[in-house]
């Protein structure tokens, strides 16, 4: 699904998409308001948000669909290059964040590795985020390292306690700590970081 406030954005997004074998666009919206019924009619298996929409913002429009669809998987393409406008993102529940300058067939890569439950940042903004920064994991044990890991690889808290041979209320005692240590709030920003560090370009590597 589409939402964005140009005709001519849609189209053009819509065409690659359904060039690309496997994809359908199931719907197309221009507002918050109107993306949010489509999504509650369709449930689509990934959205593809704008940040600037007439009647609110692609943020409004993920809390509102999250609170209805936890699980939807969505991704916010747009213009807007800056820190605050990625954290508002992820914070809101996007697994990605790209920006309109990019090829169709990134996008096409983007979709999949988000269905495939994969959260992805651009690599222009994760290089630019990651500029002057130490690293965040210096003073992270073991433990909290794997469950790292584990959550990059979109595992849930239950599968990770699971892998780990531990208690679920241990792996949110690590997440827990890993947070304040890394100077992240919200687990999505783990999994973002984590996504960040692992691939170079939007092109999805065998086996991930």
């Amino acid at each position: 699904m589409i939402v964005d406030d140009h005709e001519v954005v849609r189209r053009g997004i819509a065409e690659v998409v359904e060039r690309t074998e496997g994809m359908t666009v199931v719907a197309e919206a221009g507002s918050v308001a109107d993306g949010v019924r489509r999504a509650t009619l369709v449930h689509p298996q990934v959205m593809l948000v704008d940040l600037q929409l007439p009647d609110g913002t692609g943020i409004d429009l993920l809390h509102q669909v999250h609170e209805k669809q936890p699980g939807a998987r969505a991704i916010v393409l747009t213009s807007f290059d800056d820190d605050d406008a990625v954290a508002a993102a992820l914070e809101a529940g996007a697994a990605a964040y790209l920006l309109k300058s990019v090829r169709g067939a990134e996008i096409t890569d983007v979709i999949r590795a988000v269905a495939a439950g994969r959260t992805l940042l651009d690599e222009r903004t994760v290089t630019r985020r990651r500029a002057g920064q130490d690293d965040p994991t210096e003073n992270l044990t073991p433990s909290e390292l794997r469950v790292l890991d584990l959550i990059g690889e979109g595992l849930s808290n239950r599968e990770i306690a699971e892998r780990l041979g531990v208690a679920e209320k241990t792996v949110k005692n690590h997440i827990t700590s890993l947070l304040a240590k890394m100077g992240l709030q919200r687990r999505t920003q783990v999994a973002a970081w984590v996504a960040s560090r692992k691939h170079s370009s939007w092109r999805a590597e065998p086996g991930h």
